[in-house]
């Protein structure tokens, strides 16, 4: 079995061959479908909100995205073998879209950065079938209900939701059930970074666990207390949970 527990929250010990393999039956079965990733900052959000702890729970596939998150999973005994980002897996999946000739939406940022990140992806993949897009900024059950009708109408097989969390996962999970037979997964800034907006920090920061900190060097007034403050919680769950799996010692 892949799925293991962490946290209070289901994860899967899964490469990201072996993740995308999984989406890919997922799609291939033809029911709506929630995709979910956990790190540092959902970790500390879930504490907070047994909602979206209840929503991440609920979902078939849950990856590690994350390398302190990976990190601190296996220290707890969780063998994660690698974390597999959302950025890294939406590219495979729009690949294997374009094989396949599945429909895909993208949903999500503003709309000059939408189209700029359209344009990216349509070079990359110029075989993709574009079922529709949609900026992220719109709000209020009766604006979700309209986008969610948009996805369902588009025959979209892939969504791929550039929205914040708890924004995205919440969304998604009311919604899934209106936009059809789609495998749904929300990609936070990915449309940002492909559209140019803003850089992914290099290789060997990823690697290093570092990639927290290129972020707060790009944007230091949005990031610093996301990161920062809830480094600090995690840090602490970290501990209480560490403390909860050890062993108490034996009398002789």
């Amino acid at each position: 079995m892949s799925r293991h527990h962490v946290f209070g929250l289901p994860i899967d010990a899964l490469t990201m061959d072996e993740t995308v393999a999984r989406c890919v039956e997922l799609v291939e079965a033809g029911e709506p479908v929630q995709h979910v990733v956990l790190n540092v900052i959902k970790i500390v959000l879930c504490h907070d909100d047994p909602r979206l702890r209840a929503i991440i729970s609920s979902c078939p596939i849950i990856n590690a995205d994350g390398q302190y998150f990976t990190w601190a999973a296996r220290v707890l005994g969780v063998p994660l073998p690698a974390r597999v980002t959302g950025i890294d897996l939406m590219s495979r999946l729009l690949a294997a879209a374009e094989e396949r000739g599945w429909p895909v939406y993208f949903l999500g940022a503003k709309t000059e950065v939408l189209d700029a990140f359209l344009a990216v992806a349509r070079r990359r993949y110029p075989k993709l079938v574009v079922a529709g897009s949609h900026h992220g900024y719109f709000k209020g059950a009766d604006a979700d209900a309209e986008a969610a009708a948009e996805v369902g109408v588009s025959g979209a097989r892939l969504l791929f939701a550039g929205l914040p969390s708890p924004r995205k996962e919440t969304f998604v999970a009311e919604q899934l059930a209106a936009m059809g037979p789609v495998f749904a997964m929300g990609v936070g800034g990915s449309f940002d970074v492909w559209a140019g907006l803003t850089r992914r920090a290099p290789k060997w920061m990823q690697d290093a666990g570092l990639e927290w900190l290129f972020r707060l060097i790009q944007e230091p007034g949005r990031m610093w207390r996301r990161i920062v403050v809830n480094g600090w919680r995690f840090t602490w769950l970290f501990l209480r949970e560490l403390v909860r799996r050890t062993p108490a010692p034996t009398e002789a």
